[in-house]
C-alpha cells in the first residue's frame, strides 16, 4: 500500500506526517523507517522509529532511491512501514512522470513485501497527475 499526502509547502504535510508515524509506533508489528531530507523530526518523533538522514547519502536519482529502499529492507525484513518525507527533496527532482513512475515500483515492493509506504510530497494537489492522484 502507498499513500500520498500532497500540497502546497505550509499545507501541513510534516505534521500531519510526525502524527502518522507517531501512531505507528502503537499499531505495527514491526519496524518502522522514516526518511527525510533534514533533522527536522528528530525531536518530534518516537525513539523507536529509525530515522534516516538522506542528505548523509546524497540520492541524486530515483534508481539509487530504490536501491536505498531495497537495502533497508534487506537488511531489515522486520520494517513494516516507511515514510518518506518529502519525497522531491529527497531525491532533487521537480513532481514529473518520473515521480508516478518511482510510486508505481513502491507500490509493487509494498505488494511483494507486505510493506506500507506514506510519502508526502509538495506540491499543489490539484495539479497532481492520475498516476499520483491514484495513490492520494
Amino acid at each position: 500500500m502507498v499513500r500520498v499526502i500532497m500540497g502546497k509547502k505550509g499545507s501541513g504535510k510534516t505534521k500531519q506526517m510526525i502524527d502518522l508515524i507517531n501512531a505507528a509506533v502503537g499499531t505495527e508489528h514491526g519496524n518502522v523507517v522514516c526518511i527525510e531530507r533534514n533533522r527536522a523530526m528528530t525531536y518530534t518523533i518516537d525513539y523507536s522509529i529509525r530515522l534516516v538522514e538522506a542528505s548523509d547519502y546524497d540520492i541524486t536519482s530515483f534508481e539509487f532511491m530504490k536501491g536505498m529502499i531495497s537495502g533497508l529492507y534487506a537488511g531489515n525484513y522486520d520494517i513494516t512501514h516507511m515514510f518518506i518525507d518529502s519525497l522531491c527533496r529527497v531525491v532533487p527532482v521537480e513532481p514529473s512522470p518520473d515521480v508516478e513512475e518511482f510510486l508505481d515500483w513502491l507500490d509493487a515492493f509494498s505488494e511483494k513485501n507486505n510493506i506500507k509506504f506514506t510519502v508526502t510530497i509538495s506540491d499543489d494537489a490539484e495539479l497532481a497527475r492520475e498516476g499520483v492522484r491514484k495513490y492520494f
